[in-house]
């Protein structure tokens, strides 16, 4: 008999029970009741009270926390990102800002439209 034969086998025996006797059953059942009439309620801890009333409330608009704190945190790196492309960029303006102003050449040059058929014709000596 292999493992699973051996639960399935198993779980039916639970399944059907222990043969008891009718007052056996009875004084069972009748200890079962007392003890729950007997059981002192537990007091409730103030966080177990406040997940109930986040639980209830469903999150904001009936949208639960487990969908919103993925979301918030997907802008919050969203943001994250895009400023740091921000960043890149003028630190990449900033440096081609630096090199111009550090040529020997005057800006006047770059803006003149004959000087860059003239850099294209040397360039291809």
């Amino acid at each position: 008999m292999n493992e699973p034969e051996l639960g399935n086998k198993i779980r039916h025996l639970l399944n059907q029970g222990a043969p008891l006797d009718p007052r056996a059953a009875e004084r069972l059942r009748a200890a079962r009741e007392l003890a729950l009439a007997r059981r002192k309620a537990e007091p409730a801890s103030a966080l177990a009270w406040a997940g109930g009333v986040i639980g209830r409330l469903g999150g904001l608009g009936g949208l639960s926390l487990r969908l919103l704190l993925p979301v918030a945190l997907l802008g919050v790196a969203l943001t994250t990102i895009y400023g740091w492309q921000q960043n890149q960029k003028v630190a990449e303006f900033a440096d081609i800002d630096s090199q111009l102003l550090a040529d020997d050449l005057p800006i006047d040059a770059y803006l003149d439209k004959g000087f860059d058929a003239w850099l294209r014709q040397h360039a291809a000596r």
